[in-house]
């Protein structure tokens, strides 16, 4: 709050203005809005800039998403490609093993060998059938038989003008290694057929010795055309880096890496790939783009760029390459990402637009809004001044109620005390029976001892001054049990067994009892039963409800009270009967109001004090119906 130097009135900071020609004007008013303000000539600046900032936003916007959109499509291609070159794998390798175990099962066969041994021309010309059936059945290439010194004598392609019949091969590395080692796998270009294979030889034996060599050639011509089916170029290089396999044609017998020339000339004098010139691939890797990505020289798939993956094929020493083009998830990505930005770009330029002009409006309004509040914040401290005063109004009541109730609380400890108090006056008499009878025996046992130690007799006097000894003590029990039960003690609950509180009470009206020749029943159950209560306010409830009992049976021969308890779900029930008149029903359903009672010289205030006491406790207490009197209290379970 501010003290306004022009009205001399308390109004809320702000609220204050400086007057001029009769005009007041806000200290809140932006400058802008005062006449010769700067800020209309701002506007113009500041929309240029923000033009400015919105187009070099957009611009760096586009290049990120096309940035992060590349890398991503790149990483899919990626995860792609190597989940097909894991494929390609496996079905290469199931190609080669299937073609690798003809060559032993072949160099067993007994019509192999005895066309090595006898080689009459009948015995030639049955297994050169068998070998035509079983390299059809199987798709190799060629399957055929060499002497020890390298020629041809049978083969599966006898029928045919390329028939390797008569052919010396003894210059193959395949012969010379199975003549040495007992077998070899050799890739080369087919002298005869002019087509390339992997080459399975085996040596085959007669007493330890070598009679000749098995071959089975492997074209890979199906493979080809089956990786010819996808879109991703699939190729197969040996250790030095040679394409052996690929879908494409033009790659075969080229190399991977720069082959000396050394090497190159002693490939081409061996035959092995033919007189191929052995040059590299056309791969290089594409300019601005990760170097995981590559791309094709000219001719071949020119212009194209390709993520290139590769995996060995497992018993070959064979890699397996497989080039994953990148271009249509990449453009896929790149234009989804970039429409994706130029939406986000729209939507912020025509935010940052809706802010400005909703900023312009808000301007506008907030000097009406300004009167408003000062008229409102006038108005709210008045009544904030209002309700100040009521609450303090509020506080006092509340006040004052706290101040009733402890009142009222003292006034109900002091009505349970006078309670206590006023039954304390009924059992006086008992109570000084009770304490006379000791008093009286511990006279009689005092003089017999002292007579027994003038005799000399001490063990008499002894057992003389052991039962003056319990008869104190009991003195003691029955004063130190009235003497508690008159105390004024505080509801504090705590753990107590039931037993122990019925027997207190016994105590206080047992020679009331006794003098009725009354007979009181307690049945607590088999096990022993504690509850939560303040222990000598339950006892001022059974001592009232036991001397109202006995009260009730008067005179009357036979007379008995019963107390029964039962435990159940934590809660204590206890019903307290006699064989007495009973309670009228117009007594009983205001047997809870104070000052109703049947005795002559009762208040009537006896159940009302026992009732609360009891609610204190968390329980209740009743009246039942029954041909005496019956009490119900349900207490809780310690």
């Amino acid at each position: 709050m501010t003290l306004c130097a022009e009205s001399r009135t308390l109004k809320p900071a702000g609220a204050c203005g400086f007057s001029h020609g009769g005009r007041g004007i806000p200290v809140t008013t932006p400058l802008r809005d005062r006449p010769g303000g700067q800020g209309s000539k701002a506007r113009p600046v500041s929309w240029l800039f923000l033009g400015v900032l919105a187009l070099a936003g957009l611009i760096g916007l586009d290049a990120a998403a096309r940035r992060g959109a590349e890398r991503w499509a790149l990483s899919e291609v990626r995860v792609a490609a190597e989940a097909a070159v894991g494929l390609r794998v496996a079905m290469l390798r199931s190609e080669i093993e299937k073609q690798r175990t003809l060559p032993q099962v072949l160099a067993e066969d007994p019509g192999v060998l005895a066309a090595l041994e006898r080689p009459d021309e009948a015995r030639i010309l049955a297994l050169d059938a068998r070998l035509d059936v079983l390299a059809g059945a199987t798709r190799a290439g060629a399957i055929y038989l060499l002497d020890r010194e390298g020629m041809t004598i049978a083969a599966s392609n006898y029928l045919t003008p390329e028939s390797f019949v008569g052919n010396d091969y003894s210059f193959r590395p395949y012969f010379r290694r199975s003549m040495e080692v007992g077998q070899a796998e050799h890739f080369a270009f087919g002298t005869v057929s002019h087509r390339p294979g992997l080459y399975f030889s085996r040596r085959l034996e007669k007493d330890g010795q070598p009679i000749g060599v098995i071959v089975v050639k492997a074209e890979f011509d199906a493979v080809e055309e089956e990786w010819r089916r996808f879109a991703e170029p699939t190729y197969a290089a040996d250790e030095r880096g040679i394409v052996l396999v690929a879908s494409e044609p033009a790659w075969r017998f080229r190399a991977t890496v720069p082959i000396p020339e050394d090497q190159r000339a002693e490939i081409r004098a061996s035959l092995q790939f033919g007189d191929a010139p052995l040059d590299l691939l056309p791969i290089r890797p594409a300019p601005d783009l990760p170097a995981t990505v590559l791309t094709l020289a000219p001719p071949a798939l020119a212009g194209q760029d390709f993520v290139e993956v590769d995996a060995p094929v497992p018993t070959t020493g064979w890699t397996l390459h497989l080039l994953a083009p990148t271009a249509p998830s990449v453009a896929l990505a790149t234009t989804a990402a970039r429409s994706l930005a130029l939406l986000l770009a729209i939507a912020g330029i025509g935010s940052v637009g809706f802010w400005v002009a909703r900023r312009r409006r808000l301007e506008e309004e907030r000097e009406q809004q300004a009167l408003a509040r000062r008229e409102l914040e006038a108005r709210v401290a008045e009544r904030t001044m209002e309700l100040s005063a009521a609450n303090d109004r509020l506080r006092g009541e509340i006040e004052e109620r706290r101040r009733t109730q402890v009142a009222l609380n003292e006034m109900q400890d002091e009505l349970v005390q006078a309670s206590k108090l006023a039954v304390l006056g009924q059992i006086a008499a008992s109570v000084a029976h009770e304490v006379n009878q000791p008093v009286a025996a511990i006279r009689t046992f005092a003089e017999n001892a002292r007579q027994f130690l003038d005799r000399g007799d001490e063990s008499t006097a002894r057992a003389n001054l052991a039962i003056i000894g319990d008869l104190t003590e009991r003195v003691g029990i029955i004063t130190g049990e009235l003497r508690d039960f008159a105390r004024k003690t505080p509801p504090e609950i705590s753990r107590v067994p039931l037993r122990e509180v019925i027997d207190g009470a016994r105590l206080l009206v047992g020679h009331r009892l006794r003098q009725g020749d009354i007979v009181l029943d307690v049945d607590l159950g088999p096990e022993e039963i504690s509850v939560a209560v303040a222990p000598v306010r339950l006892e001022q409830v059974f001592v009232n409800l036991l001397q109202n009992a006995a009260e009730a049976i008067g005179e009357r021969a036979g007379g008995r009270i019963r107390i029964e308890a039962r435990a159940d779900n934590g809660r204590v029930t206890v019903t307290v009967s006699d064989n007495g008149p009973g309670l009228p029903q117009e007594v009983r359903e205001a047997l809870f109001m104070p000052f109703v009672t049947t005795k002559s010289t009762g208040l009537g205030l006896g159940l009302v004090i026992s009732r609360d006491i009891v609610a204190e406790f968390g329980g209740t207490f009743g009246a039942g119906e029954g041909p005496g009197a019956v009490f119900t209290l349900t207490l809780p379970r310690a």
